[in-house]
């Protein structure tokens, strides 16, 4: 088979390239190359499931300008989709005293962010969310969830497929090189090929 992009890998980070890449260019023909049987199998159906709200990145980088909009357009992406989450939140708490200025400073770095919803609590609050927890302060961070990233990757498959793309499974990747060009004026027409071979 032949198409304009392949992109190698079905994980998370592959599928949602492929999805962005074909919704900008309806034109091209897309493929992804997957190595298992199923999509996702690896590290994206593997992980904690959490939706960061973007508190520990340096302000005005690209890292926390990315982990808002992103934990934002997650959450919008699976109610527009119906994939079940869990905005449970999260508390940072200080147990020591000398732990509450790092506290402190990082509630003023998400704020920094721009992480809605941020406040700093004391001994009592954090009782009342969190029973089994004891801690002088705690920054609490409602906007922090958890997904099943494995739907959500399987939810991209499905969007980049609607979208004409194929998934070819229990393809592994072996090798890469580049083809002779197609001569002027052949039907074909193919510029710069390159031949992605498999163990078949």
């Amino acid at each position: 088979s032949t198409f304009d992009v392949a992109v190698v890998g079905a994980g998370i980070v592959g599928l949602a390239a492929a999805r962005e890449l074909i919704r900008r260019h309806p034109c091209l023909t897309f493929a992804v190359l997957e190595k298992e049987q199923e999509l996702a199998h690896h590290q994206s159906g593997r992980n904690s499931g959490v939706i960061h709200s973007g508190i520990y990145y340096t302000p005005g980088s690209l890292k926390a300008k990315l982990c808002v909009q992103g934990a934002a357009l997650c959450y919008q992406y699976c109610d527009q989709k119906g994939i079940p989450y869990k905005r449970c939140g999260k508390l940072i708490v200080a147990v020591e005293h000398d732990e509450i200025p790092r506290l402190k400073a990082l509630y003023e770095r998400g704020l920094q962010n721009n992480v809605p919803g941020l406040k700093l609590i004391g001994a009592k609050e954090i009782q009342e969310k969190e029973p089994f927890c004891r801690g002088l302060m705690a920054l609490d961070s409602p906007y922090t969830g958890i997904v099943n990233y494995k739907e959500v990757a399987q939810s991209y498959a499905e969007d980049f497929q609607e979208a004409g793309g194929t998934i070819l499974t229990d393809f592994e990747v072996t090798n890469m090189e580049m083809a002779k060009e197609s001569p002027p004026g052949s039907e074909d027409g193919l510029k710069y090929p390159v031949i992605v071979r498999n163990k078949k």
